[in-house]
């Protein structure tokens, strides 16, 4: 079968699956009856009884009590009395005309909430865009141009329609590089997408015809993508979770996608060769923003890193380029992108989340994560075992934990909700080993390490993934007791979750390894569950075994907190088109929060103060980010006296700029001027310098200081006045170790200079020893 006739059947597959049926379409309803009799003291037996009350009431209208279980997905017991089922609309008049009912509902969605981020970083309020916003300010990016360098783009997807968007910008020198899939077809959003993949089959060796084109296979591109610049889309749901509408940062943007990217090999599937040819071809096309989610582990010397080197000069054509810091958290020293003249995004959570509870015999609740559309019986319990005690007898108790291929007994397994550990195989294969073992259910525990992250997964069986404290409890539970049992409860979808942002475990933290001087990553954004759009080449999960196709999927990590700030980078570019890439950098820092909803500190995922070194300069606020007040700007030469500084040679540096370039002795890497002040050797007193450029009204700013432990910090002048808009001004901050009180390790506080109505606060960190 060719490509266009494979992709044309996929495309038809998926027009059927939308496709109105011929027979009574059913809907969801609540059914209330109104309190109970028992009482608050309710027993088990009560609660029980009530359920199979539910059980036979639906059941006398829908034919039999197995209908009516499979129909009811909610059964209040407590205290409302009544039940919530998928219903014909007939079934559903019939049962509000019976005595005992008090009113049939429909199960509405009461305000629209996806992407939830954007309402948390507070571009919109209960679905209504203050005149405020950044998204009105800037026009939700309009005419900006935003290049992706990932997995390709789905372009069938809602996401990237061209709906309510004009003629291309003028400007605009890309291509729709379809010759061998004419199905893919670029439109007045989706301006532009091309593929590299030279490098990736020099590296891995030949490939097939799917990766010649730009569509994505893969939906991490897409997701990306979306997330930075998508359209406006109504309805947007994963599994009917988190539903309202999905749109970008820069929903008025055009945007291009650039494949990089194949299927995963042990190698990597983005390759150096591609990546730095996607830069070339984005910086050719007119991109002003380019989105990289990408990157390795350790990072690499500037010129053994295309990313590195792409990203440079793409900067120097004025492109802002944000990339995501990593994975790899949540030890020390793990940040990758380091080089200054990126953006470089941790990921946090927001104010959503998709739980469930794993409620066992002795009524216990412990809150859990997925996205499971499947749920059980609600009321039901289930024989609970664990992964351990469920092993094939060649098998040890410590492979069968962690319910790896080949370790699970079908005999033990089956009709039951089965515990399995976290680690080494992935949780999504571990619920397909669970259902191929004929588990009902799934508990996905916590190991030690992983300790209170957890994420929502969309599991082929109703399952819920715990902390470790609650896994453990769990496990206790298993151990102690005779005939343990269970239940999973159905997944819901709450908002205002506090305290939130809460750092993401996975999150790669700094200091940063090849210049200590910088602080990484920059800033932290959304990067947990967030819902964007999703190929539909693949199932949720990427599994062969996963047939199931959505057109949005909840995903986390940086890689999705990267393009939240790619897309308000696109709005400030909107909004500033003057500004260099370092001024829209700085903006975004210095504007941003070290707080919670609560109001309080920044916590990682075991709930202690997060730093510097996890979140950057803080969370990202985008309204305060479009007027800054002051800025920290950096041009092409600062970038170059900081690669002298590292100890590149001027031959070196000139051949890296196209253009010649001395070296001066004189520049020191701690007189850079970011956005953030840090000291990684700190021994005695030591005199940094900074320049703040005035990108608004005129007027005077006075320094406050937040000491670091063990270090006094002084700043001259403590007043700086602007009398005009771009004029610069310099002060130097004094350092000293306060002997005694040295610890020997990093300690962090902060600098803000204010006008009352700007607060331009840049992070300090210091080692002293």
């Amino acid at each position: 079968m060719s490509l266009s006739v494979h992709l044309l059947v996929l495309f038809l597959l998926s027009l059927t699956q939308h496709q109105t049926p011929a027979f009574a379409a059913k809907k969801s309803y609540v059914v209330y009856l109104g309190s109970h009799s028992h009482g608050r003291d309710a027993s088990l037996a009560d609660l029980s009884r009530v359920t199979e009350s539910h059980h036979e009431f639906l059941g006398s209208f829908l034919g039999s009590r197995d209908d009516a279980e499979e129909a009811i997905f909610y059964s209040y017991t407590r205290h409302i009395n009544g039940f919530a089922a998928t219903l014909e609309d007939e079934v559903a008049a019939q049962i509000a005309k019976h005595p005992r009912v008090v009113s049939v509902f429909l199960n509405q969605g009461k305000k629209l909430h996806t992407t939830r981020s954007w309402e948390f970083l507070g571009l919109e309020q209960n679905g209504v865009i203050p005149s405020e916003s950044i998204w009105k300010k800037a026009r939700f990016g309009e005419d900006i141009i935003i290049g992706n360098l990932d997995s390709g783009a789905w372009p069938e997807s809602k996401s990237f329609s061209d709906q309510g968007l004009g003629p291309i910008p003028p400007k605009w020198k890309g291509i729709c590089q379809n010759d061998t899939d004419p199905l893919f077809r670029c439109n007045r959003k989706l301006i532009g997408a091309r593929y590299f993949n030279k490098g990736y089959a020099a590296a891995v060796g030949p490939h097939n015809a799917f990766f010649d084109t730009p569509r994505d296979y893969e939906g991490h591109g897409s997701h990306t993508l979306s997330t930075a610049g998508g359209n406006f889309v109504a309805g947007a749901s994963v599994f009917g979770y988190g539903r309202g509408t999905a749109k970008g940062g820069s929903p008025r943007a055009r945007v291009a996608a650039y494949k990089v990217c194949g299927p995963r090999v042990a190698a990597g599937e983005c390759f150096d060769a591609d990546i730095m040819f996607g830069f070339e071809a984005a910086i050719h096309d007119g991109v002003d923003v380019l989105s990289v989610s990408l990157g390795g582990g350790a990072p690499s010397p500037l010129f053994n890193d295309g990313i590195a080197i792409g990203s440079f000069h793409a900067v120097t054509n004025g492109i802002v380029v944000v990339c995501s810091a990593g994975n790899d958290g949540p030890s020390d020293g793990t940040v990758s992108n380091i080089w200054p003249w990126l953006i470089t995004v941790a990921a946090s959570t927001m104010d959503r989340d998709f739980s469930n509870y794993v409620v066992i015999g002795d009524q216990r609740r412990f809150k859990g994560a997925s996205l499971s559309p499947k749920s059980l019986p609600g009321g039901k319990f289930y024989k609970l075992i664990s992964a351990a005690d469920a092993r094939l007898s060649h098998v040890s108790a410590d492979e069968a934990l962690l319910c790896q291929n080949g370790t699970l007994d079908p005999r033990k397994v089956k009709g039951k909700i089965l515990v399995c550990l976290w680690g080494e195989n992935a949780s999504i294969d571990k619920g397909e080993k669970a259902f191929l073992a004929g588990a009902v259910g799934m508990v996905l525990a916590n190991n030690m390490s992983l300790g209170n992250e957890i994420k929502a997964y969309p599991h082929f069986l109703p399952a819920s993934h715990v902390n470790y404290g609650d896994g453990a409890a769990i496990f206790s539970y298993i151990k102690s007791t005779k005939f343990p049992t269970a239940q999973i409860t159905r997944v819901v979808t709450n908002l205002g979750v506090k305290p939130s942002p809460l750092m993401a475990a996975f999150s790669s933290k700094g200091p940063n390894t090849i210049t200590p001087e910088i602080l990484k990553p920059d800033i932290t954004a959304p990067g947990v569950s967030v819902i964007a759009a999703y190929t539909e080449a693949v199932g949720p999960t990427k599994r062969k075994f996963d047939k199931r196709r959505v057109s949005f999927n909840a995903v986390s990590g940086t890689s999705m907190s990267c393009p939240h700030v790619s897309g308000i980078a696109g709005l400030l570019k909107t909004l500033h088109p003057e500004w260099s890439p370092a001024a829209i950098r700085s903006a975004i820092m210095t504007s941003a929060t070290i707080l919670d909803n609560a109001m309080e500190s920044i916590m990682n995922n075991s709930f202690y103060e997060a730093t510097p070194f996890s979140y950057g300069a803080g969370h990202i606020q985008p309204n305060r980010a479009m007027d800054p007040g002051l800025v920290y700007d950096l041009g092409i030469k600062d970038y170059l006296n900081f690669l002298c500084s590292l100890g590149y040679n001027a031959m070196q540096i000139s051949m890296f700029s196209d253009g010649a370039y001395n070296c001066s002795k004189h520049i020191g890497l701690l007189d850079f001027n970011y956005p953030s002040i840090t000291v990684p050797k700190l021994s005695g007193s030591i005199m940094v310098t900074r320049t703040v450029k005035n990108v608004g009204l005129p007027g005077t700013y006075r320094a406050s200081i937040l000491e670091p432990n063990g270090v006094s910090v002084l700043v001259k002048p403590a007043y700086l006045k602007f009398k005009k808009i771009n004029e610069k001004k310099s002060f130097k901050v004094v350092l000293k170790a306060k002997g005694a009180s040295v610890t020997g390790d990093y300690s962090f506080g902060e600098l803000i200079w204010s006008d009352t109505e700007h607060y331009v606060r840049s992070p300090i960190v210091v080692k002293a020893i």
